[in-house]
């Protein structure tokens, strides 16, 4: 059985310039996207959920940030 995977031209050159960073800039760029999949959970949250309240919203952003956390645990 075969497998299509998507073809990734810029793989290489994306892990070339990762092993240039210093350890620093690394753990930096993993914050960063962190920060970036948070601001999209968030993002897609209030699409999902519009007419919430600021406080109902920041309840239901917390229950899901809390699921999420505990399940990588």
């Amino acid at each position: 059985m075969s497998v299509d995977i998507k073809p990734k031209p810029n793989h290489h050159l994306y892990i070339q310039v990762l092993r240039k960073m210093t350890p620093e800039q690394r753990l930096q760029k993993a914050f960063a996207l962190s920060d970036f999949g948070k601001q999209l959970f968030i993002h897609g949250l209030r699409k999902r959920y519009p007419n919430l309240s600021e406080q109902e919203f920041q309840q239901l952003l917390q229950q899901r940030l809390d699921k999420r956390h505990n399940r990588n645990y």
